[in-house]
């Protein structure tokens, strides 16, 4: 599937959570350390049973899981997140047992259940499965954004060789519905809270994951996920081949009329555009490919490419009597013009009777 806008959760690699402020990279932290399937689980000498999704432990162990010093620091960061209805949790007062649980966790990312074998994974290794719309609660209620919160949101929001946007075939880029494929500095500082120069530094520090490119006059620019998971290794796209594509954009827009900002005016064609723009595009690459592979064929047959050299025709053959050859037994040359003996007329011969051949008789018998 080339699209991976159509999927409901993303891959987040445990490896590239970031370690910036925000209240998402707690809910990150915890939901790494969930249980990635039902089992039983050991803490303390402890050994507690867990769904897939839930952590069983402590206080302490939650403060190593937050990495946070305080206690009540740990039990702030969990009351906020249950206000947001990212997790649940629960703290035994008499056993100091306490259970948290991930709301929106994936089950089809979820491992068979397992009595005895391991329940939570490897720190840092593996993919951990996000519901893309994870970030859109903090946007509804208004929380200002922590740069791990914008680098999550902009994670949540890559699609990749998505008809609708052709941006997304130069590498995975990122979209807000389905008319934000060119965003704006003031677009996300609203989104997340920020004033238009923290956004400008957000993606300056993290050039690495997410780069943003400007498009001429007052369109914008387009993002892309430089670090997003995809089967294929893809470089950053130059400048040259984003305004390749824009010309295009404009070229099948030409005729078509709408109301707007430049910016507002852009995103709708890129979403009326992009699927003729593709098509135009996949014909004529493969018509480069049949000229190609037509030119090597004719290179092929001519022989102008060819590394082995070019011979004369043979126009004379030799043939070798060899050891058959009457005037010359061990002869290994080819002979010319030897004679060989008279022909034998074999209608002499009658049928079922055994002839000698040089003294010798056929099968070993005597036939003198």
């Amino acid at each position: 599937m080339k699209c991976l806008n159509k999927f409901k959760w993303v891959k987040v690699p445990r490896e590239e959570i970031p370690d910036d402020k925000g209240i998402l990279i707690y809910y990150l932290r915890l939901a790494s350390r969930a249980a990635f399937r039902k089992g039983f689980a050991r803490y303390c000498g402890h050994r507690n049973a867990v769904d897939a999704g839930t952590w069983a432990g402590g206080v302490v162990g939650l403060k190593s899981i937050l990495q946070v010093k305080s206690r009540q620091k740990a039990l702030e960061v969990m009351d906020e997140l249950q206000m947001l209805g990212y997790i649940t949790y629960t703290l035994d007062p008499k056993t100091k047992k306490l259970t948290y649980r991930i709301t929106d966790w994936v089950i089809e990312c979820s491992g068979k259940e397992c009595p005895e074998g391991n329940v939570y994974t490897t720190p840092k290794y593996g993919f951990l499965c996000m519901q893309r719309n994870i970030t859109e609660r903090l946007v509804e209620k208004g929380h200002k954004f922590g740069e791990a919160d914008a680098w999550l949101d902009l994670w949540c929001h890559t699609v990749f060789r998505d008809k609708g946007n052709a941006f997304s075939f130069l590498a995975p880029a990122i979209q807000y519905g389905k008319y934000g494929s060119v965003l704006t500095l003031e677009i996300l500082g609203k989104r997340w809270g920020w004033e238009k120069t923290k956004v400008w530094r957000f993606f300056r520090d993290n050039y690495a994951y997410f780069a943003l490119h400007r498009l001429p006059g007052a369109y914008g620019c387009v993002i892309f996920g430089n670090c997003y998971p995809t089967k294929e290794v893809i470089e950053d796209p130059t400048d040259e081949e984003i305004i390749r594509i824009l010309e295009l954009i404009r070229i099948k827009a030409r005729n078509t009329h709408t109301e707007g900002t430049d910016n507002e005016r852009i995103n709708r064609f890129v979403a009326w555009k992009s699927r003729k723009i593709i098509k135009d595009m996949e014909d004529a690459y493969t018509r480069e490919q049949i000229q190609n592979q037509s030119k090597e064929n004719d290179v092929f047959q001519n022989g102008s490419d060819s590394r082995v050299a070019k011979i004369a025709p043979i126009i004379r053959a030799y043939f070798s009597h060899g050891r058959n050859c009457k005037h010359c037994r061990k002869c290994i040359n080819a002979c010319q013009g030897i004679f060989i003996g008279e022909t034998v007329d074999l209608s002499t011969y009658a049928i079922g009777i055994v002839r000698s051949y040089e003294g010798r008789s056929f099968f070993g018998l005597d036939t003198s």
